[in-house]
């Protein structure tokens, strides 16, 4: 590998991927790309990888993808000028992870010869479906959340295939403004087509295909060498998504294990799959979903490393088909970045026990985003617009405190000028505001929770929220810190009364009714009682806390605008409950695990999966009811004898 080839190579790459990104964003239709900026352009290898990615516009957490999937699914072959497009989980390998994610490919061809390959995506803000803008949290077949396409030739040798253009438009409720993205999608690959070419008339083909080899290489070095800092061992982590209220919490177990210079990522134990629309299909390999919480570290020590696909190299992710990180057909997914975040969750749990020191407490682990659809009076149609991303703080880290409103795991997205959100859609914002006293205390603070409140002006109005959780089990503190704060939601009518909800699934709010939504707050990370006096004015000046707060958990006594004068008075305050506890869970996750241990859900799952696919849901029903009734904790021994004890009597 020639370094200076490669850094040369490196900052091309970039550039291109980011001139591509740009095209997309500024020629983009729908609220949900040109404002909040779900979508994304890239060049990838003729193996699929990606070796050219941006990271200042769109999505930045698929760098480790492979279009590889998609590609085979073409039985014919893939000729200049031919554009394929799918939105299908289990068509495409797991490219797509739910069928509002529309992806298109285009093969790169230099004097007849397939050099590389373009790529797109874009969420799609409907796909037709059950309900306006294609999801539900309580959808359970991929069939109700819309139209599902396996990868076809959109455009055959640069001749549109109108009938697919057909299709995508009259299955949607905005059927032009979705076309209109994957036009702007199209302009950007067919840039990069001609950027790739330029580069390959100058340097040559085989220069090319070298820069490439090499940029791949250096991301895989130097994800090596920040794996190999970490401590050999295997450590395990759970944490749980709250799905439907009522139902039972979903387990997500991890185990990651560290063996010099590589990774393995292990999901055994997790839940099944469920009916309802928390699912994703990743397939046999190490789908970078599974993989983002070291991923994004290995990022984050290595700042200057390219972002491409060589960085999941080292790194053997895998999940149990039929969970739900690995979901078989015909599973719904709409709802799937609840799935991702709390994936992401537990493996920072792992790496807290790999990394001396620790490196962060949980985030908000939710990552709402807000659907509006109505009627248009003049045509009598269905409007639709995904106006705004809904997040919460981001966990507390062992330097700083976590980031106000905005979780790790979503911080891509951008949040919609209230203004614009008021022009495209019937409502009105009347607040948009961070939340005082709800982030975990410690040594460093967890990010502030965020809350939202918009009001209706139309006759009849239908708000969904995907991504919402946290309503039941705190994001954890670490090392001494104390828990986040819950999700809250409530629904205040036009004649004043006040309807408390949890999960937003499809809303319909009338003319004045307004909806009320507070998200978590991120973890705290070490005592609270160790954090530094001067950065507890600060918050209490600021509003993150106030006085009381100050005096009473972090022992520091506030006098007007400044400390007052003996500022140790109080040091050791209510913060100290958590001193001595590696993770600071919350009372309700407690009071769970207390029934429920997390082996005792481990062996449950297990348990289940090894049935035929079939029995999973009526055997699982039927062991939970009499499990759920068992007086005192539960063991692994009994879960799998009440399990096998159901199917064997389904059998007979």
């Amino acid at each position: 590998m020639d370094p200076i080839l490669t850094e040369i190579m490196k900052n091309r790459f970039t550039a291109m991927a980011e001139e591509a990104s740009t095209v997309a964003y500024r020629t983009a239709h729908t609220t949900f790309v040109k404002q909040t900026q779900d979508f994304q352009v890239a060049l990838a290898t003729l193996d699929g990888e990606f070796f050219a990615y941006p990271t200042m516009t769109g999505v930045t957490n698929g760098s480790g993808d492979s279009i590889s999937g998609m590609v085979k699914a073409i039985d014919e072959k893939i000729l200049p000028g031919d554009v394929i497009v799918s939105n299908d989980p289990f068509n495409t390998g797991g490219l797509a992870t739910h069928i509002m994610d529309v992806h298109l490919v285009q093969p790169i061809y230099h004097q007849g010869e397939l050099v590389c390959y373009a790529w797109s995506f874009v969420h799609a803000s409907d796909v037709g479906g059950a309900v306006p803008g294609s999801i539900s949290p309580d959808l359970s077949e991929v069939y109700q959340e819309g139209l599902r396409l396996r990868p076809a030739k959109l455009v055959r040798e640069g001749v549109l295939n109108r009938d697919i253009v057909g299709i995508i438009k009259d299955n949607s409720r905005i059927g032009e403004a979705v076309w209109g993205d994957l036009e702007a999608l199209m302009s950007a690959m067919r840039l990069l087509s001609n950027r790739v070419n330029e580069l390959c008339e100058k340097m040559g083909v085989a220069a090319f295909r070298e820069g490439v080899a090499g940029v791949l290489s250096y991301s895989e070095r130097k994800a090596r060498e920040i794996i190999g800092q970490l401590k050999d061992g295997t450590y395990t982590f759970a944490d749980y998504i709250e799905g439907a209220e009522g139902s039972e919490p979903i387990l997500l177990h991890c185990s990651l294990t560290i063996d010099g210079d590589e990774a393995e990522i292990d999901y055994s134990g997790s839940s099944p799959q469920v009916r309802s629309a928390l699912n994703f299909y990743s397939g046999e390999r190490s789908h970078p979903f599974l993989c983002l919480g070291l991923t994004n570290y290995i990022y984050t020590m290595a700042p200057t490393m390219p972002v491409n696909g060589g960085s999941i190299r080292p790194i053997r992710a895998r999940a149990p088909l039929g969970s739900v990180m690995n979901a078989e057909f015909p599973a719904s997914s709409g709802n799937r970045w609840v799935s991702v975040m709390r994936i992401y969750d537990t493996l920072i749990g792992c790496l807290n026990q790999a990394i001396e020191g620790g490196i962060a407490a949980c985030g908000a682990g939710q990552g709402g985003i807000i659907s509006a659809s109505w009627i248009d009076a003049a045509t009598g149609r269905s409007r639709v617009s995904v106006v705004e991303p809904f997040s919460g703080g981001s966990g507390a880290r062992v330097r700083g405190d976590g980031v106000d409103a905005n979780d790790t795991m979503i911080g891509y997205l951008k949040s919609t000028p209230v203004e614009y959100v008021e022009v495209e859609v019937p409502l009105v914002v009347h607040r948009y505001e961070l939340v005082s006293d709800v982030a975990g205390h410690g040594k460093y603070r967890g990010g502030a929770a965020i809350r939202i409140e918009i009001e209706a002006r139309v006759p009849e109005l239908k708000i969904a929220v995907r991504g919402l959780d946290r309503f039941r089990f705190q994001p954890w503190g670490v090392y001494g810190g104390h828990p986040g704060s819950n999700s809250a939601g409530e629904v205040i009518r036009a004649d004043g009364r006040r309807e408390v909800i949890g999960m937003v699934k499809v809303l319909t709010l009338f003319a004045g009714d307004r909806l009320l939504m507070t998200s978590s707050a991120g973890g705290g990370f070490g005592p609270a009682e160790t954090r530094d006096p001067d950065l507890v004015l600060r918050d209490v000046l600021d509003g993150f806390i106030s006085a009381e707060t100050a005096r009473e958990i972090y022992g520091v006594e506030i006098d007007g605008d400044r400390i007052a004068a003996d500022k140790n008075l109080s040091r050791g305050g209510e913060g100290s409950e958590f001193a001595d506890t590696a993770i600071a869970i919350g009372p309700a996750r407690e009071a769970f695990e207390a029934l429920w241990p997390v082996e005792a859900s481990v062996e449950y799952s297990k348990a289940i999966l090894a049935l035929p696919f079939g029995l999973r849901g009526i055997v699982g029903s039927r062991a939970r009811a009499e499990l759920e009734g068992h007086d005192g904790q539960l063991t692994p021994q009994a879960v799998r004898r009440s399990v096998e004890a159901h199917a064997a009597a389904l059998a007979a």
